[in-house]
């Protein structure tokens, strides 16, 4: 069964004006090479691939794609840089240049938050209001940890790993960057990085900022690439360690072939986070909270609040007042202010989620969606709430990417830890009570990484982002960041 909202049941009277963000001001090239010791260089096959704004599928660069010898020559040069400068320089050093490049993306924020709506995208809002400031947030918290190792881990005579592979997702690309790099080198280590093949342009975009900040060549080597690229960097013998952000299915091949190596290997996979409303419950604080934690995003997190568990004497409410809320909600430009659901990051993943509609209606979910027309160019998908869903469903049960809630109803507080722990993943969950007592008695008890009570989609780098089970190991963020970038 499908419900669409009329265009009657609300007021169509009147209409935000558009405000589109300038993109006049940016730097884009036509062609990117792959950065490698300090430089641009091609590739050796002379392969490119095609990066396109998923918002009207015109492409905007072509970027190169890293193979096996690439990635040989990208150690090198990490390993040249780290026995020659990084190893040697003194924290406090290693600090300033960590700093000067949190200071370098504050300057150019506005230029790395249209770049990234346009590569990625996602509403020009979150890319200004949320991912480009924690990026710089995240190197300015790991600048002052740089000479303060010893204070961290005390007694334990820190040191650096050497080499690090790191390989980040498309849902943030600049912040996921920030996120593995910052630590890396604030500890000492040198790094080859690699972007998702989707969205490489702010990570190319960091690489010409690394030159200006005048970092010693091959401290930090930038691979663009496909699954191929990615797999040439888990093998490499020369890396010591190798951080991945992206799918569980990934995680684990990853997994296996680090297995019986000295390499160190986190893990941030994939999740089905548990969103619960209890009773007691500030209803329109927390119909907010839900739409924040998987629409505003597109669903394009790994944390996204993608089950809704409603505590059933205030289900009616809350998924009349959510419906409406979604009726409010604007899908169309990201550069647009007002926009607040931007288009899906590729075709390929917007085939993924509307097979994940069919089979919700296939299992006998109500799927409710707004009535409202999406633009005619670009992948493209109204949010989504599935009621009537059941625990065995496969829309509850495995991660969508995508602006698909699936909303389920409960008595007990038993009953929602039961329902909410039911899945092979663990990053992350939310509470919606005002009562602290039942906050903590329901965190102890909730297998989930991260833990938001009355707000969700909050981050903050002094604090560690990580889960359990299949969403992986290992924690990012916060003093525990660090821990994976040293030998204690």
């Amino acid at each position: 069964m499908t419900e669409h909202s009329s265009p009657l049941t609300f007021d169509t009277s009147w209409q935000y004006a558009p405000a589109p963000e300038s993109a006049d001001h940016i730097s884009l090239k036509s062609r990117y090479g792959l950065f490698i010791d300090g430089k641009f260089r091609k590739p050796r096959s002379g392969k490119y691939f095609d990066t396109i704004n998923p918002a009207n599928e015109e492409k905007l660069a072509e970027v190169a794609e890293a193979d096996a010898a690439d990635v040989e020559a990208a150690v090198k040069a990490a390993r040249r840089a780290y026995d020659k400068y990084w190893s040697k320089l003194k924290p406090a050093e290693r600090g300033k240049y960590v700093y000067r490049i949190a200071r370098m993306i504050q300057e150019k924020a506005r230029e790395f938050a249209v770049i990234e709506s346009l590569d990625g995208g996602k509403p020009i809002r979150e890319s200004k209001s949320v991912d480009i400031p924690l990026a710089a947030a995240h190197f300015f918290y790991y600048a002052g940890w740089a000479d303060k190792l010893a204070y961290a881990f005390p007694g334990r005579d820190p040191r650096p790993l050497g080499v690090a592979g790191q390989i980040i997702p498309w849902n943030f690309p600049l912040l996921m960057a920030a996120w593995k790099l910052a630590p890396a080198l604030a500890c000492g280590n040198t790094v080859l990085l690699k972007p998702a093949e989707t969205t490489p342009l702010t990570a190319l975009k960091l690489a010409e900022l690394i030159q200006e900040a005048d970092l010693p060549p091959g401290v930090v080597n930038i691979l663009t690439g496909a699954g191929e690229t990615g797999a040439a960097i888990v093998r490499q013998p020369g890396i010591d360690k190798i951080a991945f952000t992206g799918s569980t299915e990934v995680g684990k091949i990853i997994q296996k072939a680090v297995a019986g190596t000295h390499k160190k290997l986190t893990l941030e996979l994939g999740g089905k986070a548990a969103n619960i409303v209890l009773e007691d419950a500030p209803i329109d604080q927390a119909v907010e909270g839900i739409v924040n934690g998987i629409y505003f995003n597109q669903g394009h997190v790994c944390c996204a609040g993608s089950r809704l568990f409603v505590q059933e004497g205030v289900a009616g409410e809350v998924i009349q007042k959510l419906k409406t809320r979604m009726q409010t909600l604007i899908v169309g430009d990201p550069l647009d202010k007002n926009t607040d659901i931007g288009a899906i990051n590729s075709r390929t993943q917007l085939e993924t989620i509307e097979s994940y509609l069919k089979i919700g209606q296939e299992e006998g979910a109500s799927m409710y969606q707004p009535a409202y027309p999406l633009p005619e160019k670009g992948y493209w998908c109204r949010p989504t709430l599935f009621t009537d869903t059941a625990q065995s469903h496969r829309i509850t049960q495995e991660e969508i990417f995508g602006p698909v809630l699936a909303v389920q109803t409960f008595r007990t507080l038993e009953e929602v830890v039961a329902k909410a722990n039911n899945t092979p993943y663990g990053l992350s969950a939310g509470v919606w009570t005002d009562k602290g007592a039942k906050i903590f008695g329901l965190t102890q008890q909730l297998r989930a990484g991260v833990i938001w009570a009355n707000t969700y989609n909050k981050f903050d780098p002094t604090a560690p982002f990580g889960g359990y089970k299949e969403s992986g190991f290992g924690r990012e963020g916060g003093l525990h960041g660090l821990e994976a970038y040293l030998q204690l």
